[in-house]
């Protein structure tokens, strides 16, 4: 059997449409029990409704992204394998790299590989992104106590060190970009400017669908001036 027909069996399928169903019951439970402790704390369902269509309409532009890289996954590993990789982990950057590495590890090229190269590219994406679950997993009942230490006790100052560590993530990620002088530094720039005036504006208007598009309306509008550049 070619690669191709092992990528593709009905068997693979299976396999993988097992691992996605998990996934899928997990999500519903996380939503599940949410939903209930919400209801404790005394969050309405007019915050939850307007959280859900903020983070659904948040989610549009990097789910381009992923989908226009699967596209690239599909060809060279199959559709189970890029269902059930881009179901669990999600960067299609990390999947992509992993199987190319794994396929130059057997001394072959990704999308020309024999069933052993396939199987190697197939490992080497598992087996490079177990460190995550697997810190996750030893160390995620103690983040409250970090959390705590970070913030000196005052439960009021949880929110702001929450806030910092997600404008450190998103900073990380868009600085790589920035010192390019490309058009990547294009799309992040144009992509800031148009979300603070958003932001500014905002602040007068307090309009409710800027919030809820506001991000989404900039990555495209940075992504759209970059192609022009």
């Amino acid at each position: 059997m070619s690669y191709t027909e092992i990528a593709n069996s009905p068997w693979l399928w299976l396999a993988c449409g097992a691992c996605v169903v998990w996934v899928l019951f997990q999500s519903i439970m996380f939503i599940k029990k949410s939903l209930d402790t919400g209801k404790k704390i005394g969050i309405t369902k007019e915050q939850v409704s307007t959280t859900v269509k903020t983070a659904a309409v948040a989610t549009i532009g990097p789910s381009l992204g992923i989908v226009v890289g699967m596209v690239a996954l599909l060809v060279a590993m199959g559709g189970p394998i890029s269902w059930y990789r881009l179901s669990y982990i999600g960067s299609v950057a990390y999947e992509v790299s992993a199987a190319e590495m794994g396929a130059q590890a057997a001394g072959e090229a990704l999308g020309s590989m024999s069933p052993e190269g396939f199987a190697t590219a197939v490992w080497t994406m598992i087996l490079g992104a177990l460190g995550a679950p697997i810190i996750t997993g030893l160390f995620t009942h103690k983040m409250e106590k970090l959390q705590n230490l970070m913030a000196g006790g005052k439960a009021e100052l949880l929110p702001v060190v929450s806030g910092c560590a997600v404008a450190g993530v998103f900073a990380y990620l868009s600085m790589d970009r920035v010192f390019r002088f490309d058009s990547q530094t294009v799309a992040v720039l144009a992509g800031f400017i148009i979300m603070t005036v958003f932001s500014v504006y905002n602040k007068k208007a307090n309009k409710k669908w800027i919030r809820n598009w506001a991000f989404t309306l900039s990555m495209f509008a940075g992504m759209l001036i970059s192609m022009l550049f």
